[in-house]
């Protein structure tokens, strides 16, 4: 009997120390799974509160980075620029703005130049990266687009000072000439001669200071706001007008032609301005006893009918390399002809900018020695495409007149149909 009871306690025992021991092993393994790993930090990391609310609406490219470099968190505009590449950061100077800002804690900024992503040109993306700590293991990048900013002070800088140079051009003609006045005032005909040079010069300087407050009108108005149905022939007749005196003092014939009652919908002063500164120029680069015309027609376009009006001379031509560049502000292609007719370089930038602020562009074909031809493709008025489309009125143009002004295949004199001569 107490060989048997002395078993039967030590088996009692057993059992109870092996119950505690699977219970102590149980509340230890609990213990473990519930500690943060050094794997967890890296793969799991966790953004502060409200921070991944606020990375969505700023209008900078985001990118959070965690303590072993990899991408927590990156907004969209960050892998449309290229930044972000398979879970990395691609830019090398901005990890390593990163790692230097998670070693010491301080904020970094700096400029770089980027090259852009799919293209072959070697164009530089001007970006602004700034790179602060968030938390105690997480770094924030914050990269701005700065190209279009940067696109824009350059061409304020170029225009400062190509209005600086026009502007000191007459100037200080006007003032050698005031100079030679006053030097010959004892000789009638030499002040009546440098008084007719300082007219010139006044009127050049008039005409520029007037093109550039129609410069800055036009890029600055919306010309839809007092928008109305404009008749493309008053147009036209208000740009020959224009231009008659000075046609006719070198014999140059002016013809109009095309397809009749036809509305484009515009500022009226604005689209006058930018036609009559593409016949202008027209009977300004033709040599005399030529002939420019102009010619309106209606073309399909996928979002509508659009009323093309071509100019077309038979003038010097342009070359191709200055094709490109006809509608910069204060260039042009023959210098020394823009300072005889009194040419300020602004003309055809205030016709591309009419064309574009009214929803249509201007297009140039040329070749040298055989003239130019100058298209402005605009919207056509509500009312006017609907009256078309009512009573069709194409059937009654020349072959001519369907075939593009601007293609390289055809002269573009060919365009012009059965125009009416205008003295």
């Amino acid at each position: 009997m107490d060989v048997n009871a002395a078993v039967a306690a030590a088996a009692a025992i057993a059992g109870v120390l092996t119950g505690v021991i699977a219970m102590l092993a149980f509340r230890w393994s609990e213990r473990e799974q519930k500690r943060p790993t050094r794997t967890s930090l890296h793969t799991d990391p966790v953004l502060p509160p409200g921070v991944d609310t606020v990375l969505s609406v700023l209008r900078s490219s985001a990118v959070v980075l965690d303590e072993a470099d990899a991408v927590v968190k990156a907004s969209s505009a960050a892998y449309a620029l290229g930044l972000v590449r398979g879970g990395k950061l691609a830019v090398e100077p901005m990890l390593q703005m990163a790692r230097d800002t998670r070693r010491d804690g301080e904020i970094r900024q700096v400029e770089l130049d980027l090259p852009r992503r799919g293209t072959g040109r070697g164009e530089a993306l001007a970006v602004s990266a700034r790179v602060a700590p968030l938390g105690s293991r997480l770094v924030l990048l914050l990269v701005e687009d700065l190209t279009e900013a940067r696109r824009i002070e350059a061409v304020r800088r170029d225009f400062v000072a190509n209005v600086s140079h026009e502007l000191k051009t007459p100037v200080g003609a006007l003032s050698l000439l005031s100079e030679a006045v006053m030097d010959a005032s004892d000789d009638p005909e030499a002040v009546e001669r440098f008084a007719g040079r300082m007219q010139i010069e006044a009127t050049r300087l008039t005409n520029l200071v007037q093109e550039l407050i129609d410069l800055s009108r036009v890029q600055n108005d919306d010309p839809l706001d007092d928008a109305e149905p404009v008749r493309v022939d008053e147009l036209v007749a208000e740009a020959i007008d224009r231009c008659r005196h000075a046609a006719g003092t070198k014999q140059i014939t002016m013809a109009a032609g095309g397809t009749a009652d036809l509305h484009v919908r515009g500022n009226r002063g604005q689209l006058a301005a930018a036609l009559g500164n593409l016949v202008e120029n027209a009977v300004n680069y033709s040599p005399a006893r030529t002939r420019v015309g102009i010619a309106a027609r209606r073309v399909n376009a996928p979002g509508g009918d659009q009323i093309e009006i071509a100019v077309t001379d038979q003038g010097i031509g342009i070359s191709e390399k200055d094709k490109e560049r006809v509608f910069e502000r204060f260039y042009r292609v023959d210098p020394a002809r823009s300072r005889a007719t009194g040419g300020t370089g602004l003309g055809l930038a205030i016709v591309k900018h009419v064309a574009a602020s009214h929803g249509g562009e201007v297009t140039v074909w040329s070749a040298e020695g055989q003239g130019s031809t100058f298209t402005l493709r605009l919207p056509e008025s509500g009312p006017a495409r609907a009256r078309a489309q009512r009573r069709p009125d194409r059937a009654g143009l020349s072959a001519e007149t369907e075939r593009s002004p601007s293609s390289p295949h055809t002269s573009p004199y060919e365009t012009l149909p059965a125009p009416e001569v205008l003295p």
